[in-house]
Order: structure tokens, then C-alpha cells, then sequence
């Protein structure tokens, strides 16, 4: 039925698309038969995918990633699509519009997106106010926090941000690496990095998180996760889009791939991140993930926990209840009881 509806929604600019979903999820999805049907349509319950990740429970391993419910507007309904967590945001400081459209764009042949939308969110203030009415949540809830455009102080910006949210949600994911922020992955530097975990540390003990590039020389990437680690986050998402416009045919000269085709390149980079701080440190593994094979690779690989988006846009809400299921055959295949014993069982 999806792949019928696609066909219609992908004649629409991707941002009105998102737009319909949106007033879906955040007005239907909770009403209480609409969200016993998408339970029973969309959640796959098996006690051999939970487990517990830096104090928090999730009863899978699949997450949904920043970017779509950048205003905490469809938590329940995210939910009831089988994620098991959520990033909200990324959220700014102040409000932002985001940078000119159009800013999002479809690579259908190679099942990926093109995005440039630049951090546009209501601001910390509002979007608290939403998280609050909901927190404490059945499912875990991540914060991912941006830095405003044009500020003068970066880390006092991420100091504000995270200061709005103290008390709200269950992680923080601090993101220095989109490419839609002029500069904004300049901050992947281990100086900046350290003093950011070490001023968030200062606030809360609640998990923290750097979301990193996949574009960096391997080398810089390792230092900036030591350095991360070393002023106090507990674990590292990889990772964000990519500027390798070569991953899809007729690119535009702006924003990050993300989607299929971004799958090898953050496997790659996730690899060599693992292998330097798997035992160390939680890992969060984003990028290209459409199924539960690769899903579970990068669990054997050192993932605790992935995320998904663009597998969502292109294969529609069943997608977590197909790769959940997936990931229990794979890992009765093996032998396993629980996720938890094919963590980084293939870290070398």
C-alpha cells in the first residue's frame, strides 16, 4: 500500500510531503483506535531485541534519527511506528527558518535525499514546552542540539540550548557536524570538543553523545571522538550526511546525502570508530541502513543501538517492524538470546 502512496507523494515537493505527515502523526496517531491499530500494524515485540543502554531500556534497537521531528511534535506517533527512540531536533537556541528553499531533494533510483535545510526549528523555549508535556516518555528520548547561524560564542549557544532541556529528555546528542550550518563542522576540533563535553557535564549526568561527519579523514575524526570522550560524553553517532556529491547522480552543489547510497561510506567510518572505542565508549551506528542484515552487521560491528530516516521515507511505516524482525531471525540464527550478546562481536 505504500509503495501505491509513494507514487503520489513523491510528485509533491518533499518538504509539503513532510508537512502532511506531520499533522498525521501529531493529530491522528494518538487518537486511542488509530493508535491501537499502528501499534498492532507497526510494533514487533521479541524479548531477544531488548535491552539496556547507558541506564535507559529499549525494546529494540532502532531508532529514529534527528531531523524529522525537529519541533517535538510527533513523538506518540513516532512511537507507534515501532521506533524504539527518537532524536528530536535538531534544535537551536533561538528559532531559526532554515535556509532557502528548496532544500530538500529526492534521489529515487539510489533511495537517498539531498537536504539543506539548516537547523530550521522553533527554538529551545517552545520546543521544551512540547517535550514537557510528554517527559518522562515510555521510549527513550533523545535531544539533538544545534548551534544557532550567526552567534559570537559557540559553545555558550550549545550551553543555553542544553540548559533548556536539563530536565527533559533521557540523552543529549550534540551535533557539530551537519554541513547546513556555515562553519558548523569546524567545531570537529578536539579542543572545542572537550570543553563542550566538559561544560555539559557540568550540567547534567545524564548520557551525552557527539554526532560526527563521515567527510573527515579517519585520523581527525579519532582524535575529535578521544577528545569528545575524554571531557565527559558517553558514546558517539555516526554519522551525519556527507558532502560527497559522487554517492548520487545530478547532485546539487548543497547541503548532505543521506540514504542508501551514504551506506558504505559511514559503514567505513563507523568501523575504524569501533574499533578504537568499542568497550570505551556507547556507539550509535546511522547511515544507509535500510534493512535488519545491515542493521545487524552494524550491531556485530559495535553498535548498541542504529537509526534510521531515510529508510523510512522510501519503504514506508513498516520499516522498523521489518528490520526488528529481521535482527530476532538473524540473531536466533546465530545462537543468541539477547541483542546484547552480538554487541561488537566482530570488532577486530
Amino acid at each position: 500500500m505504500y509503495q501505491l502512496l509513494k507514487n503520489i507523494l513523491f510528485k509533491f515537493d518533499p518538504e509539503f510531503d513532510h508537512r502532511v505527515v506531520e499533522f498525521c502523526l501529531k493529530n491522528f496517531a494518538p487518537l486511542p483506535l488509530i493508535a491501537d491499530w499502528m501499534a498492532s500494524q507497526f510494533c514487533y515485540m521479541d524479548l531477544s531485541l531488548e535491552n539496556e543502554v547507558e541506564g535507559m531500556h529499549f525494546y529494540n534497537p532502532v531508532g529514529l534519527a534527528a531531523g524529522f521531528d525537529k519541533n517535538a511534535t510527533m513523538i506518540e506517533g513516532i512511537s507507534l511506528m515501532g521506533f524504539a527512540f527518537a532524536e528530536i531536533g535538531s534544535v537551536t537556541y533561538v528559532p531559526q527558518s532554515g535556509n532557502p528553499k528548496p532544500r530538500v531533494f529526492r534521489f529515487v533510483q539510489e533511495e537517498s535525499l539531498q537536504n539543506a535545510m539548516g537547523f530550521n526549528n522553533d527554538g529551545s523555549s517552545k520546543i521544551a514546552q512540547r517535550v514537557r508535556k510528554l517527559y518522562p516518555y515510555k521510549t527513550p528520548l533523545m535531544i539533538s542540539l544545534g548551534k544557532n547561524k550567526e552567534v559570537p560564542n559557540a559553545l555558550k549557544n550549545y550551553e543555553e540550548n542544553l540548559k533548556a532541556f536539563q530536565d527533559l529528555g533521557d540523552a543529549y546528542v550534540f551535533n557539530a557536524s551537519s554541513p547546513n550550518t556555515p562553519n558548523l563542522r569546524d567545531l570537529q576540533n578536539e579542543s572545542f570538543v572537550r570543553e563542550l563535553f566538559a561544560m555539559a557535564r557540568s550540567y547534567t549526568q545524564k548520557p551525552l553523545f557527539l554526532k560526527v561527519c563521515p567527510d573527515n579523514a579517519i585520523d581527525v575524526t579519532l582524535k575529535v571522538c578521544e577528545s569528545a570522550i575524554s571531557g565527559g560524553a558517553n558514546g558517539i553517532v555516526a554519522t551525519n550526511t556527507s558532502t560527497d556529491y559522487s554517492l548520487v547522480q545530478s547532485p546539487k552543489n548543497i547541503g548532505g546525502i543521506s540514504g542508501r547510497a551514504l551506506r558504505n561510506k559511514s559503514r567505513e567510518v563507523f568501523y575504524e570508530i569501533a574499533k578504537s572505542f568499542f568497550g570505551k565508549a556507547t556507539l550509535i551506528s546511522s547511515g544507509g541502513i535500510f534493512d535488519g542484515e545491515e542493521a545487524y552487521d552494524r550491531i556485530k560491528m559495535g553498535a548498541s543501538l542504529v537509526e534510521i530516516y531515510s529508510a523510512l521515507i522510501f519503504q514506508g511505516p513498516s520499516v522498523c517492524k521489518n528490520i526488528n524482525q529481521e535482527i530476532a531471525n538473524l540473531l536466533k540464527a546465530d545462537g543468541y538470546q539477547n541483542i546484547s550478546e552480538a554487541i561488537g562481536v566482530n570488532v577486530k
